[in-house]
């Protein structure tokens, strides 16, 4: 995903747009796997149902904490691994959903300050 140099001028709107919705596509991948990854590990290593392994994964994966308690050493070093991962793979999604709107907002002002001198 390859953005303009701040020499080229800025991308039209439309092409804008679609690049939005292709990170944000990624951005979304990224999540489903982050979550599909807590949720396989909440339903084999805690013996919970899906539904409860997804809810535990999400509010893991957000930051939130776990909602029911690991009932085997696995399970906690589960838990353990998958919050230290979430906080990395959160963060870098949320970088991924805001890196095409930074970038505009910084190739227009450098453009702007570029137009100045």
């Amino acid at each position: 995903m390859k953005l303009e140099h701040h020499s080229k001028p800025l991308l039209p709107f439309q092409d804008f747009l679609i690049r939005i919705l292709r990170f944000t596509g990624f951005a979304m991948l990224l999540i489903g796997f982050s979550l599909g990854i807590g949720v396989l590990g909440y339903h084999y290593f805690n013996d919970l149902p899906l539904l409860d392994a997804l809810l535990n994964a999400s509010m893991i994966l957000t930051g939130m904490g776990p909602v029911d308690p690991m009932k085997s050493d696995g399970a906690k070093w589960f838990a353990s691994l998958y919050a230290i991962y979430s906080g990395v793979a959160f963060l870098s999604t949320v970088a991924v959903f805001l890196a095409p709107m930074v970038h505009r907002f910084l190739h227009k002002h450098h453009l702007a300050d570029s137009n100045r001198s």
